[in-house]
């Protein structure tokens, strides 16, 4: 077979603006855009010379397949969906590099959005994700969400679900999360045997299961020791230092400020931190400071935060693994599965008086 070639532009006459399609490259050696179609997807009837002008050319004019035009055909690309509250914070960014190594591993392209602490933002991610066709979604719920309609959305059309760390409760699927009732616990009975006897908590948004079951292992810790649970002593805040400053300011001007604090994160723990050294209170010898989360920063701190470590590169690894196990089964049949990984302990002087 004889390939008649027109004259080649370069790249930039083809490209400009917009980008290079496979009727550019059809029209450059003068074939068919089935021709190319086929080449491209490496079929067994395209003559090999033929095959290999429009691989090199392609490879010239750095031509990219359209993911969206795959995935009409396909009717799902391969791309997983991730939606996280915020990026900034390790422990999502963590559990990412998780889900990434898994699905990469696994064929799959990893498309990330951000909620930033929005039930408005989250439902456009949803719906933005779901309009590309991902495979799957791997989701943290938002602090402020109270309507799930859009995960029902998800369940409804077919698409594989798994919730991490912030899961939702109401939804039938696969989670994985932190054992947050016993890590709150330990570290509240740490603080009772380190000798204190008021201790604060700076909860996260009420809204969210992780917060309820670490007021929980709070709670029961204290009533264990017999020690009383004065609701003055807990505070609701969003994962940030500015509103745990705030929190940790109004703490210590109650007629009797707590003599410990543990946070619902480490975030929360270096704003309740911060406001203690403005005020020159000595840490832990007047108020001692436990977090949960394990964050770099944590050990680099002075004093370095005593925390519940929670595994959030293992929770990536998890989640991606129970996206998979959802991609080629009947999903109406499939039973979803909930992963709860342990926490431990890790002391260090914010805490320790003896």
């Amino acid at each position: 077979m004889l390939i008649y070639l027109r004259p080649r532009l370069p790249p930039a006459a083809i490209m400009k603006n917009r980008p290079v399609t496979i009727k550019d490259i059809a029209r450059q050696l003068n074939i068919s855009v089935s021709t190319v179609s086929r080449a491209l997807r490496g079929s067994a009837d395209i003559n090999p010379e033929t095959k290999k002008s429009v691989i090199d050319l392609a490879a010239e004019l750095d031509y990219q397949p359209n993911s969206i035009a795959l995935s009409l055909v396909k009717s799902k690309t391969n791309i997983v969906g991730v939606i996280i509250p915020d990026i900034t914070i390790p422990f999502f960014a963590s559990a990412i590099k998780g889900i990434q190594e898994v699905a990469s591993a696994a064929g799959y392209n990893v498309m990330i959005c951000q909620s930033s602490e929005s039930e408005e933002m989250e439902v456009n991610n949803t719906q933005a994700l779901l309009s590309s066709r991902v495979a799957g979604l791997i989701v943290s719920v938002s602090g402020k969400t109270k309507n799930f309609d859009h995960f029902k959305t998800i369940k409804r059309r077919g698409v594989p679900l798994v919730f991490f760390d912030r899961v939702c409760e109401e939804i039938e699927a696969s989670k994985v999360l932190a054992d947050d009732y016993n890590g709150a616990f330990q570290a509240v009975e740490h603080l009772i045997k380190m000798g204190s006897k008021r201790i604060a908590h700076l909860a996260g948004p009420d809204l969210l299961k992780l917060t309820q079951n670490r007021k929980r292992g709070y709670i029961d810790a204290l009533q264990r020791a017999n020690l009383p649970v004065d609701l003055s002593l807990i505070k609701y805040v969003d994962f940030n230092r500015k509103q745990a400053y705030e929190a940790t300011n109004q703490l210590m001007a109650l007629p009797q400020p707590p003599d410990a604090i543990f946070a619902i994160s480490d975030r929360v723990a270096i704003g309740a931190i911060m406001a203690l050294k403005d005020k020159n209170i000595r840490i832990p010898e007047e108020v001692a400071v436990v977090g949960f989360g394990n964050e770099a920063t944590s050990a680099i701190l002075d004093p370095a935060l005593t925390t519940v470590m929670q595994y959030p590169f293992e929770m990536g690894i998890i989640a991606a693994q129970l996206f998979l196990e959802q991609v080629n089964v009947d999903l109406e049949t499939y039973i979803p599965k909930t992963e709860i990984l342990n926490t431990d302990l890790i002391l260090n002087k914010s805490s320790r008086r003896r």
